[in-house]
């Protein structure tokens, strides 16, 4: 069987001007590491979403953004996959490390580490700008989608698991939160300089080992069951509820 290969830098360039082409009709498109996060809630959402459902929630396409082709779209979903594929394949490999190479590890940007190497006056510039935290905007997107759907969230009947369910989505919750301590290092190299703390580093790990629980739970559950209410069946002397002037038991209930 035929796997996709994964995305190389270009092919992540390319979903960057996709979604640039996008939100130059609408604004509120997000950014990759947005998208990064909601895919991973994808993979872990307890039921298989078809992409007819998700797509126009993460890139609300119900509000006027519209891509500019069918080979464009096509484009888009097919990087979409290869990436999927990648996450559902880390996430599904049991791992002892999250340094180990076959963990998951999502796309982030270290935005205030970059603009800490910046010249003062290039800093000057966007002085006074809201600059999100290290892995801030993945986990938005990842709760994005979990609020988009919380019927399939919904914590699970046993008690522990539940505990555990919890435990997960906060850990992931607390990530959405603003980095305010003290920046002692980097998430781009030791020489660079520090742009978080040592609190958000220890949050960011926490919060993939959450993305692995989750997903481990519901493979573990399965799908929600519907639950299905029948109506009182009519006697066996009753007229049937079709209008034939027959009884129940001579017609639709033969």
């Amino acid at each position: 069987m035929n796997t996709p290969p994964g995305l190389l830098a270009e092919d992540f360039d390319h979903l960057d001007q996709i979604l640039d082409a996008l939100r130059a009709q609408h604004d509120e498109i997000p950014q990759w590491e947005f998208c990064e996060g909601f895919l991973a809630a994808l993979v872990c959402c307890r039921r298989r979403l078809a992409v007819d459902e998700w797509l126009p929630v993460l890139l609300d396409l119900d509000d006027g953004a519209r891509f500019v082709s069918d080979a464009q779209r096509e484009q888009f979903l097919q990087l979409w996959q290869r990436r999927e594929h990648v996450v559902r394949l880390a996430l599904d490999t049991p791992v002892q490390a999250l340094d180990d190479d076959r963990a998951y590890d999502p796309q982030v940007l270290d935005v205030r580490g970059a603009i800490a190497s910046l010249s003062e006056h290039e800093r000057r510039e966007i002085e006074g700008e809201e600059i999100p935290s290290f892995a801030q905007v993945w986990a938005l997107g990842f709760m994005y989608f979990v609020e988009s759907w919380p019927e399939e969230w919904e914590p699970p009947r046993d008690k522990d698991t539940a505990a555990l369910h919890d435990h997960a989505l906060q850990a992931i919750v607390a990530l959405t939160e603003d980095d305010t301590d003290e920046p002692v290092l980097s998430a781009l190299d030791d020489d660079a300089p520090p742009s978080m703390s040592e609190q958000r580093l220890n949050a960011y790990g926490e919060a993939l080992w959450a993305v692995y629980d989750l997903r481990e739970l519901w493979r573990n559950i399965g799908p929600r069951v519907q639950q299905v209410i029948k109506g009182d069946t009519p006697g066996r002397n009753d007229p049937c509820r079709c209008g034939s002037g027959l009884k129940y038991t001579k017609c639709c209930g033969r």
